[in-house]
């Protein structure tokens, strides 16, 4: 039997895990989620990442801007926050003041979860009155997390301390996944994840990554072996846009 402990304190016993997603599902109209937005000071990238329960979570839940900024719009999601606050972002204000902004203008917002982080690397977060069940957020350095439904406030601290304490060197997409695999391994939601996804944008006005896993049994983990194919040939494609003379090979036949 699996147990759950609601925001009241009233324990319901449920054949399997499975069977309290689906009344998760049916009974509180949302999904459980947690995420990152994230900056590298030395290349300039900006990253978000974000897993959830429900199905094609990057579809609507993670968006990103280069030289702006990274925005997650979580919980009860409204999707039409995350390009309005990096318009905000993209005219000057902060994150801070692009949060204010929107929960002072925005509909329902008790109900609604946002991480900013803006191009001087400042953050804000917010969760609403009405966040589901577990719900916490934390700023870092050059980072933020939310999460709601979750198994323990201990999951977006394991997502920080691990972006904080990555090795510099590595490529922002590689640090935001470990990050997520470390709140994964902290205990996640307090149910299963089915999807994630991965932007990573750095100079150009199109994703230097765009990953997304839709439904699988291990989002994260496939998101990761996702990455691994992407990444060694990402910047190619790049240069393969802005100067195809000096582009390297495609690997494919008739392209040796």
């Amino acid at each position: 039997m699996f147990r759950f402990r609601n925001d009241g304190g009233t324990v319901r016993l449920y054949p399997t895990p499975a069977v309290w997603l689906d009344y998760v599902s049916s009974e509180r109209g949302s999904s459980m989620t947690f995420s990152i937005v994230a900056r590298c000071p030395q290349s300039g990238q900006f990253a978000v990442a974000v897993s959830s329960s429900s199905p094609s979570v990057a579809a609507r839940c993670g968006f990103a801007r280069a030289g702006v900024g990274a925005v997650t719009t979580q919980n009860v999601t409204d999707p039409r926050l995350g390009p309005w606050a990096l318009d905000l972002l993209e005219a000057g204000a902060s994150a801070t003041e692009a949060r204010d902004i929107i929960v002072r203008n925005c509909t329902f917002p008790h109900y609604r979860q946002m991480s900013l982080i803006d191009r001087e690397g400042r953050t804000a977060v917010y969760s609403g009155s009405k966040a589901l069940g577990l719900s916490t957020d934390l700023c870092g350095v050059n980072i933020a997390s939310a999460g709601n439904l979750l198994a323990s406030k201990g999951v977006v601290e394991a997502i920080v301390r691990s972006f904080e304490e990555a090795e510099k060197s590595k490529e922002l997409g590689a640090r935001v996944i470990a990050a997520m695999k470390a709140g994964l391994a902290a205990g996640g939601e307090a149910g299963p994840v089915r999807s994630a996804g991965l932007q990573v944008v750095d100079q150009e006005t199109w994703p230097l990554a765009d990953l997304r896993v839709d439904w699988d049994e291990t989002p994260i983990t496939k998101l990761e072996e996702l990455w691994a194919i992407w990444q060694p040939q990402m910047h190619d494609y790049v240069t393969r846009c802005l100067n195809p003379e000096a582009a390297p090979s495609y690997g494919v036949p008739g392209d040796e």
